[in-house]
């Protein structure tokens, strides 16, 4: 809230005082009910075609890196491959060695997939020790199998 100003010497008041809620001289309102450009219109540009300087409008994400893809499915079939006689173990390995390589291409080149190279080599490498396991059981089975042929009984 403003107050008015003390009187003068002579007991008056300036002689224009300014009003505190006054519209300033020379400001015309716009019209509220005129037609909006659309966003990002830019005069300068021709009809149809963008500004040479707009941005995306999604954030850009680097590609993920192939050798991770390749090494998550690979050892997602490894573990089908447990149901054979040895070639879910090898998978496992080889889904494991690719996603090794794929972590170091990560690092190099900024790619994005570092949680599927990771994945693939937490799978890779379980099915590698569990295909060991079960190919270690065989061969005592068929070991034992051969000796027990021998006996009297």
């Amino acid at each position: 809230m403003t107050y008015p100003p003390p009187p003068g010497p002579g007991g008056s008041f300036s002689p224009d005082p300014v009003q505190p809620y006054q519209q300033p001289q020379g400001f015309v309102p716009d019209n509220p009910y005129a037609p909006q450009q659309p966003y990002g219109y830019d005069p300068n540009v021709p009809y149809g075609y963008g500004s040479p300087y707009a941005q995306p409008s999604f954030p850009l994400t680097p590609p993920n890196d192939g050798m991770a893809i390749a090494s998550l499915v690979v050892s997602c079939v490894s573990v089908l491959g447990l149901c054979t006689w040895g070639i879910g173990a090898i998978l496992g390995l080889v889904g494991a060695i690719l996603g090794h390589v794929a972590q170091k291409r990560i690092r190099n080149t900024g790619a994005s997939g570092g949680g599927m190279a990771l994945a693939g080599i937490i799978v890779g490498w379980s099915v590698f020790v569990i295909g060991l396991i079960i190919a270690g059981v065989l061969i005592f089975a068929i070991i034992m199998s051969e000796t027990a042929g021998d006996s009297t009984y």
